[in-house]
């Protein structure tokens, strides 16, 4: 399969953007409607994580730059999970909390400080930010789906159901 038809195959399929901060209370309170989105959708709906740190939250760009590092050695979503779940913690403690989640998920904690050295990841966190910022996303977590953004800064209710509803018309519109 060359590079365009995998793009192709990708794009079969009705793209959830979260647009996310790790060091966000807000994001860490939306892992729960994203659980129930990938249980509900499995492999229909491609739910992608896009980076928009904010700058009110010093490690969150560097927590970025580690979640892609997490994402290329095959821990992605178990890594951005654990450091949703420790938001208070990576406030005071930055790249060593950073690190210290890679060494309990196995990861190679080395490799990761390196990457977070030698900046490998920046223009994937960078590109993510400024094309939020070209769409209107001004906080986390906003969704995009199907051209529609939904702001989960403000709050969460409701928006999980606008989600499916979505996710529902675009899916039945592929038959």
């Amino acid at each position: 399969m060359n590079d365009a038809t995998a793009s192709a195959a990708r794009t079969d399929r009705p793209v959830l953007d979260v647009w996310c901060e790790l060091q966000c209370p807000d994001c860490h309170a939306a892992l729960e409607d994203q659980r129930a989105l990938r249980a509900r959708y499995g492999d229909r709906l491609d739910i992608r994580l896009r980076h928009f740190p904010l700058p009110k939250h010093k490690h969150a760009y560097v927590a970025a730059q580690a979640a892609e590092e997490a994402i290329e050695q095959g821990q992605g979503l178990q890594f951005i999970e654990a450091v949703l779940a420790r938001t208070d913690e990576l406030a005071a403690r930055g790249e060593k909390l950073l690190l210290e989640i890679a060494g309990e998920l196995g990861m190679d904690a080395e490799e990761l400080d390196t990457a977070l050295i030698d900046g490998r990841h920046l223009l994937v966190v960078d590109a993510d930010q400024a094309e939020g910022k070209a769409i209107g996303v001004t906080g986390t977590p906003t969704y995009v789906i199907g051209g529609e953004r939904l702001d989960g800064g403000k709050s969460q209710e409701g928006l999980r159901a606008r989600i499916e509803e979505i996710a529902d018309r675009l899916l039945a519109g592929q038959g």
